[in-house]
């Protein structure tokens, strides 16, 4: 996991190159559960 400094209020998750979440989308951050999920369905 790689947390990279950015600008404008950006939140986002990727794994493996894909965007899995982006606070600048939904304006929210997300539930941990959601992420944890996400995750899951990757490995």
């Amino acid at each position: 996991m790689t947390l990279v400094p950015s600008d404008g209020g950006r939140f986002e998750i990727q794994t493996d190159g894909e965007l899995i979440y982006s606070k600048l989308s939904t304006g929210a951050f997300p539930e941990e559960e959601a992420i944890l999920e996400q995750l899951r369905r990757k490995l």
